[in-house]
């Protein structure tokens, strides 16, 4: 696939804003490889402890997002060794971003990854309106989750701002972007290329270019 490239490659390259805010806090680096494959603060989709990660940076309004979307989920059904990380990047404005605070909130009522899937399987331009009711239709608590935003507002800003300086640290343009074990994607490849560097990581095809 000759759009592959390497994690490492990324390592050390400039960030940008939220970069440097993260820095100025005295925050880890936002672009080691723990950070980047094994954040604690996101939960994880498929096999908590598998031997290949794909990460996901994604916008709850972006159609290709959406698309991709049955892919991983088919994935992490068919390889019980696949951990997926989704990575909130909030590119297209502030719905995108309320999306992505309420959803990292509803973690703390066990309920992330039902928010997600809702948003994700969604049809249609989304609204405030329609993006409050869908939450309320997975049974979220909306009262409990607004003050959650309040109480862990640090946590959520923090999460996201890693994710923003991991995304410009790896030249990412857009969404949906992927690091496959150390291979950084940009763009969507298909399911049988995913397979492929599934299969790559796990020959040790990434490290052997690092």
């Amino acid at each position: 696939m000759d759009r592959r490239q390497y994690l490492s490659a990324a390592i050390g390259l400039p960030l940008a804003a939220a970069s440097a805010r993260l820095a100025q806090a005295a925050t880890p680096n936002p672009i080691s490889r723990d950070a980047v494959l094994r954040d604690k603060e996101i939960p994880v989709f498929g096999n908590p402890d598998g031997d290949v990660t794909i990460v996901e940076y994604f916008d709850y309004q972006c159609s290709y997002c959406k698309s991709i979307a049955p892919v991983l989920a088919k994935l992490a059904q068919d390889d019980g060794g696949l951990r997926i990380v989704l990575k909130d990047w909030p590119v297209f404005g502030v719905l995108s971003m309320q999306a992505a605070r309420l959803v990292l909130a509803a973690k703390y009522q066990d309920k992330f990854h039902d928010a997600h899937t809702a948003l994700m399987t969604k049809t249609g331009r989304l609204t405030e309106s329609r993006l409050i009711e869908t939450l309320r239709e997975t049974g979220i608590d909306m009262e409990r989750l607004n003050q959650t935003l309040q109480t862990h507002d640090e946590t959520i800003k923090a999460i996201l701002m890693r994710n923003a300086a991991q995304a410009e640290a790896f030249g990412f343009q857009g969404t949906p972007s992927f690091i496959v074990g150390t291979f950084r994607i940009p763009g969507v490849p298909t399911e049988k290329q995913f397979r492929q560097m599934i299969a790559d990581v796990r020959a040790g095809k990434d490290k052997a270019a690092q």
